[in-house]
């Protein structure tokens, strides 16, 4: 039996192609001549979902959240939970701290090695374009959940949930002065106080610690309190305003923000 002569024998690549083509015109009819996106937009949509949220996002097969370093209890790890209650922050998929681009550019380092040390995982660090400021990223599920459900962190606004330091650092003193360290670093500074009495020119330097949450200021001190110092407390601010609390407060917490210690030896 002959073939009829007008008829066109097409592969299946061939014919999908062109069933496709005819369907997007159809489509892009409906909707009043609009095409449908061509494949170098929906890549981009679609890299850009993946970066924000779907490579966190559950799911059995594609991604399962990636697994992190649960480290033991230790001052390091007290020391970031310091750092986070202070310049830090908690999403439902992300841990960010947040420092000054140019003052803390050693101590942005140092963050980024205790945070790669503890858990197993490098940060990415994002540059906001509204301000000097870098952003330290660990886009890690498992991280958010160790922080909140093993740390005691807290996700979300810090001071409408009134944060404080968890109960499992102050019981250890060890931790405490670590976790201290870490919330100076971050939201303490060290100053030099000048002023005149009698024509005569006075100037000592001195450190505040600066947070919006009450029972946090309240921790920190009643922290320095216990290491025999002896702060000033305001609503929202904790003071050592002596030359010899300088000294001792540098002897016993110290610091690791290269920032700090640079202005108390100058």
């Amino acid at each position: 039996m002959r073939l009829p002569a007008s008829l066109i024998i097409k592969t299946w690549h061939d014919h999908l192609s062109e069933a496709g083509r005819v369907g997007g015109h159809a489509v892009a009819r409906q909707r009043g001549g609009r095409v449908a996106p061509d494949e170098a937009y929906r890549l981009k949509k679609w890299r850009k979902w993946w970066d924000k949220i779907g490579k966190e996002k559950f799911h059995p097969i594609i991604n399962k959240p990636r697994v992190i370093v649960r480290p033991r209890r230790s001052a390091k790890l007290a020391e970031f939970v310091g750092i986070i209650l202070g310049d830090g922050g908690i999403s439902s998929m992300q841990v960010i701290v947040t420092l000054h681009r140019n003052d803390d550019r050693e101590y942005n380092i140092y963050v980024q090695k205790l945070m790669t040390d503890l858990f197993g995982v490098v940060p990415a660090v994002h540059q906001r374009s509204d301000s000097l400021a870098d952003n330290i990223v660990v886009s890690r599920v498992a991280l958010v959940r160790f922080c909140t459900e093993d740390l005691g962190l807290k996700k979300g606004n810090k001071v409408k949930q009134r944060v404080d330091i968890p109960v499992w650092v102050k019981e250890n003193r060890q931790y405490l002065r670590a976790c201290v360290r870490g919330l100076i670093d971050t939201d303490g500074s060290v100053f030099r106080h000048r002023y005149t009495v009698n024509g005569k020119l006075y100037s000592y330097k001195k450190l505040a610690f600066t947070n919006a949450s009450p029972p946090l200021v309240q921790s920190v001190f009643r922290a320095l309190q216990e290491f025999r110092l002896q702060p000033r407390l305001t609503a929202r601010e904790v003071r050592l305003d002596s030359q010899e609390d300088m000294r001792k407060y540098f002897i016993i917490f110290g610091s690791s923000n290269p920032k700090h210690l640079k202005r108390y030896q100058q």
